[in-house]
């Protein structure tokens, strides 16, 4: 190229010019309305409190403590709007409701609801036409979501399709096992497991249904099953709505309900939601596994045994209560005698003050007795209601100061006894006794055994259905 063709190119180009500037963006703030507080719509509530229209929940569960069959009874609840089942309303009656397992056979499947239903007597003609059920095993394959090397993808037909099925069906609840299986692509990456999440929220507004994904633990090594215990990534359980997780009876709790058998123990289970409520064990609400005669034997001459199968089906099951069989003058008694020696606090010194009450009302409170977990229970409600205080004063044997345990608010209304000329009565250590305040008369309980009380124990007077200082609150009968 010559300098003369260089000049002609440059005459002729083009002029040339910036281009024309963009108009700025504009971000605008809404003002809050502040509507009428009774014209707001209520939340469209499903089952009890962990089901909600258009929002997804999730269940977090390790194996083999019965997430299957605790699904199946939740699904008999529903479709009958039975709320005995699993002791949760069914808002609205009976739900239309889609079960679609990807990992069990149909023939599982229908064994786990057939003795759900013969257990808790919820016969077809209470669930009418309102239960699907599908198999991945058979066929029934489920797919939203998959992940190849030119990334991630949404399944939009499947996607389609379910939802217009839910229409179709009027479905109020799908219910999806597992989770795990109804997409392809990498359950640890946070970001994928998001957009997956997020689609399953599409699906239940779309479609005005609740839905409800199953999940599997990471391992566990013997801790409890929190939210965040779900295997892989996070987003799932960030994007659930209620995250309900399952939690087998420890140890230490069977010993606090006074469970000694470890059989049976490994039968009994909680659920909670672990977004929500992270209340102490008395408060969880627990289920049994227990086991229902399906009735499918053949006869004396089936090879597989005269009985036919036995399946898992889960119920309600309610700890024992500390207090049944006690009277308000148990208590008066059990103050008595602390009020009579020197009690401590910890169930580790030998004068714990749970041997004093064993001693009075007959229980056993020996290490690893049945009853111990029974007194730690009662102790804890005395001191809550404050029957009974915990007190730091000298302990001669030890020379330094340990919590004692003393009368609080006697039951009979009594007021602080004096000594001598007013003064008031020194503790065993020296240090003045935690006082005694005056109370209204609760009940008219006497010193005598059984003395004012009606038949069945419950005391007369101010409180008929029993003195408050003994028993707390019965929160059983509320609606969850």
């Amino acid at each position: 190229m010559t300098a003369a063709s260089i000049q002609r190119k440059l005459e002729g180009a083009t002029p040339f010019a910036a281009p024309a500037a963009a108009a700025p963006l504009r971000i605008s703030a809404s003002p809050f309305r502040w509507p009428a507080a009774s014209t707001l719509p209520r939340r469209p509530w499903v089952f009890g409190r962990w089901l909600l229209r258009q929002t997804v929940s999730a269940i977090v569960s390790p194996g083999g403590v019965g997430k299957s069959s605790f699904v199946a009874s939740m699904v008999l609840s529903l479709a009958s709007g039975r709320e005995d089942v699993l002791g949760k309303t069914v808002w609205g009656g009976p739900k239309t409701v889609w079960y679609w397992n990807l990992e069990d056979t149909l023939t599982e499947l229908e064994m786990q609801f057939t003795a759900a239903s013969m257990f808790h007597r919820v016969p077809q003609e209470a669930c009418g036409n309102r239960v699907y059920l599908d198999s991945g095993p058979e066929g029934a394959g489920l797919c939203i979501a998959v992940e190849d090397r030119d990334g991630f993808k949404i399944a939009v037909p499947v996607v389609e399709a379910l939802i217009a099925e839910l229409k179709t069906r009027r479905v109020d609840v799908l219910v999806i096992d597992p989770f795990v299986s109804s997409h392809a692509v990498s359950e640890n990456d946070n970001g994928a497991i998001d957009a997956v999440a997020k689609v399953w929220a599409r699906i239940a507004k779309e479609a005005n249904c609740a839905i409800v994904l199953v999940h599997h633990t990471k391992k566990l090594a013997g801790e409890k099953v929190t939210a965040e215990a779900s295997r892989g990534a996070v987003a799932l359980i960030a994007a659930a709505r209620v995250t309900l997780v399952l939690n087998r009876m420890d140890r230490e709790e069977a010993n606090r309900f006074g469970i000694a058998e470890d059989k049976e123990r490994l039968r009994l289970f909680n659920v909670r939601d672990d977004k929500a409520n992270r209340a102490p064990a008395e408060d969880a609400l627990w289920f049994r596994m227990a086991s229902q005669d399906i009735g499918n034997a053949a006869g004396p001459e089936d090879p597989y045994g005269e009985f036919g199968d036995s399946v898992g089906v889960v119920t309600r099951w309610t700890p024992p209560d500390a207090f049944e069989g006690l009277s308000t003058d148990h208590l008066l008694r059990v103050q008595e005698a602390v009020a009579a020696g020197a009690w401590k606090e910890s169930s580790q010194a030998r004068d714990w003050v749970g041997y004093c009450v064993a001693d009075v009302l007959g229980l056993d409170a020996g290490k690893g007795g049945a009853d111990r977990g029974r007194l730690g229970q009662l102790l804890r409600a005395w001191y809550a209601n404050k029957a009974l205080v915990v007190v730091n004063r000298r302990d001669p044997a030890k020379r330094e100061d340990k919590p004692f345990v003393e009368v609080g608010e006697w039951a009979d209304g009594r007021s602080a006894p004096l000594g001598q000329g007013g003064a008031v009565v020194v503790g065993h250590g020296g240090a003045p006794k935690a006082p005694r305040p005056t109370s209204p008369f609760i009940g008219e309980v006497g010193g005598a055994p059984g003395a004012g009380l009606r038949e069945g124990g419950a005391s007369g007077g101010a409180f008929p259905h029993g003195n408050p200082a003994f028993r707390p609150l019965d929160l059983t009968q509320a609606r969850f």
